[in-house]
């Protein structure tokens, strides 16, 4: 399965309690809740669709906890969001959880970066998908597990917070392979790993 991250960004990189203020305060952050005046309907339209092309879930503790206890009380079939989050697998990256009770949700056992890989090597349709979930990221790009990036990038800067490329990030190079800008000014990017980092010298 390919593993893609789908990532709401600041213009600096944050990507930090993007939802809500008391979404994530870690470290004291006090600025969440910073996409809500962009989301506009070109923007759930791109979330829409990368939803459509998901085959399972991979999240981190918070991300998971702030899904679970919402997305199941959305029943309506029609959803695009709620119908995969409810019904297809979800797992969960923790050291503290010792249970999660959402159906279809199961917690990751072991070395977290084997497991992915062998997710990915799993047979199945569509993508393993990877929503918010900061700090699981980190260990995914150290590995150099991610695929594909969709990075939805607002037009705010912060100074502040999580950002989504860490210090332990593995060198790699990317290819874009579409963006566009909504009418409110999110940048929708998705970005393609093409193997390793070239350097060279302008003469």
């Amino acid at each position: 399965m390919k593993l893609t991250v789908t990532t709401f960004v600041t213009l600096d990189g944050v990507m930090q309690g993007p939802g809500g203020p008391t979404e994530d305060t870690d470290g004291g952050f006090g600025l969440g809740g910073w996409l809500v005046p962009y989301f506009d309907e070109e923007t759930g339209a791109f979330i829409t669709d990368i939803f459509d092309r998901v085959g399972a879930f991979l999240l981190g503790r918070r991300t998971y906890e702030i899904f679970a206890s919402h997305w199941p009380h959305v029943t309506d079939p029609s959803d695009p969001v709620a119908s995969k989050l409810n019904s297809l697998p979800k797992y969960v990256a923790s050291r503290t959880l010792d249970t999660v009770d959402w159906a279809g949700a199961a917690l990751i056992e072991g070395d977290v970066p084997d497991a992915v890989r062998r997710l990915k090597d799993a047979p199945g349709e569509g993508e393993l998908q990877v929503h918010g979930s900061a700090g699981l990221i980190q260990t995914l790009l150290a590995e150099d597990l991610v695929d594909e990036f969709n990075l939805l990038v607002f037009p705010v800067v912060l100074g502040t917070g999580k950002r989504l490329f860490g210090a332990g990030t593995a060198p790699a190079a990317l290819s874009l392979s579409s963006a566009r800008a909504t009418g409110s000014g999110v940048v929708l990017h998705t970005y393609r790993r093409a193997g390793e980092l070239k350097q060279g010298t302008i003469e």
